[in-house]
């Protein structure tokens, strides 16, 4: 089968179901022998580094919640076994017409799951305001006082009892306040 037969298309899911959908619509496609028209079936995910309870680490996340990617050949049939498969939504797209994805962002999209795109960094400067996310301090606001990008630690300052405190923290403790 090779790659570049069919169009991608996005299906809205229910949220928290998408790895169901994924096997519910496999099941269909061999049950039904659809496998001639729907050749593929992607939960998109990527892999992040997150801190809990001051600990880095790594872990799969998926990248678009509630969707689930399909490459497949648009006709009634395949649009009937994929549309009433268990968990499935709808299709994306314009109308009651499903929209397939471009090309470009098919590419994207998968070049993020194999890590080739990098997660976008976060540029924090001194001065800004921020809110502490992870850790003893979570939920406190302080002002940044350094940034050492090098070792991705930010210096905090927190006012505790009426002082400012230096707290230093990781990139993914803290986060932008909006304002």
């Amino acid at each position: 089968m090779a790659v570049d037969i069919g169009h991608w298309f996005v299906v809205n899911t229910y949220s928290g179901y998408e790895n169901k959908v994924k096997e519910n619509l496999l099941h269909r496609i061999a049950s039904m022998e659809a496998e001639d028209q729907i050749y593929e079936v992607v939960v998109p995910t990527e892999i992040v580094e997150e801190v809990r309870h001051g600990e880095r680490r790594r872990v799969e996340k998926k990248m678009f919640q509630g969707y689930v990617l399909v490459r497949m050949a648009m006709n009634d049939d395949a649009w009937y076994v994929v549309r009433n498969t268990p968990g499935v939504v709808n299709f994306v797209g314009a109308g009651n017409r499903p929209t397939p994805l471009p090309q470009s962002e098919v590419d994207s999209i998968f070049k993020q799951m194999k890590g080739e795109i990098p997660r976008a960094q976060v540029s924090l400067t001194v001065g800004e305001t921020v809110k502490i996310i992870d850790g003893p301090f979570s939920e406190f606001l302080g002002s940044i006082d350094e940034v050492n990008k090098e070792r991705g630690r930010v210096r905090v300052m927190v006012s505790f009892f009426g002082r400012d405190t230096p707290v230093e923290l990781d990139f993914l403790q803290v986060e932008r306040v909006r304002g």
